[in-house]
């Protein structure tokens, strides 16, 4: 497939070694972000590719919107041209959306899926986050961007205990992390509609919903579920946008558990 405005070349974590595992990170993320508390475990027995999108890693800023179908395509040719013809797929939030359409793009490289806070459309609440972020980045209000981040990212009971200067450091924080193309991938992700791509995966697929969420409610994933033929759901209580450790390491015993009963692609 040839694009009129192809993107740049994609900033690309590998690490580990053993069957392909391809991340999906979302957006305003990065591999770091999104994967950074699991990445040593799961390297253990997988080869972890990690492309950045547009804008986040070292990968330039794109200079035309975002296309779902480019981003999915080239996140492929992140996996193939490291030796991994069929691999298995992360997706974290709009990084979810990504996965189900590479899945429905390239049926015969994808053994299996794990999507986590994500949406197969975007939800009213996401819809108006995006339009804020944009708004605020337009006017230069990156510290606003950042404490809307926060907000939308923490779970109620973390919200309810953290006190005024923690919080003071962690937008400070999260502000110094957000990655230059943090505009355009909330442009995407407020356009993804992936819902004709469910009813065409067809690999084991296992959702999660974590009941905290206040970026992506967490209908999005239950959507996700039901619409994708197979799929197990599996919530985590109270659990955030952006996983905690303990809720971390939930998903990382149950998706160890899953990944564990996928077959191996052919050598």
């Amino acid at each position: 497939m040839t694009y009129e405005h192809p993107l740049p070349h994609l900033d690309v974590l590998v690490q580990g070694d053993g069957p392909g595992l391809l991340l999906a990170h979302g957006a305003g993320g990065g591999i770091q972000g999104n994967f950074g508390l699991v990445l040593d475990d799961l390297s253990r027995d997988h080869t972890l590719i990690g492309p950045h999108y547009p804008g986040a890693g070292a990968t330039p800023v794109a200079t035309e919107p975002l296309l779902l179908d480019e981003l999915a395509d080239q996140l492929v040719a992140s996996a193939v041209s490291r030796g991994h013809e069929s691999f298995a797929i992360l997706g974290e939030s709009m990084g979810s959306a990504v996965a189900v359409r590479i899945a429905a793009r390239h049926p015969r490289r994808v053994t299996a899926l794990v999507l986590t806070a994500g949406f197969a459309v975007t939800d009213p609440v996401l819809a108006l986050v995006a339009q804020l972020i944009k708004t605020l980045a337009r006017a230069g209000e990156w510290a606003a961007v950042a404490r809307l981040a926060c907000v939308s990212c923490l779970s109620p009971a973390r919200l309810a205990e953290i006190s005024p200067a923690e919080l003071d450091a962690l937008v400070a924080q999260t502000q110094e992390a957000m990655p230059p193309g943090t505009v355009d991938h909330f442009d995407l992700a407020s356009r993804v509609d992936v819902r004709d791509d469910l009813a065409r995966v067809a690999v084991p697929t296992l959702v999660f919903a974590p009941t905290g969420d206040r970026l992506v409610l967490p209908d999005g994933s239950h959507r996700l579920a039901a619409g994708i033929p197979g799929a197990k759901l599996v919530e985590l209580p109270g659990a955030a946008h952006i996983l905690e450790e303990p809720d971390r390491a939930t998903w990382l015993r149950i998706v160890r558990e899953f990944l564990a009963t996928v077959p191996a692609p052919p050598a």
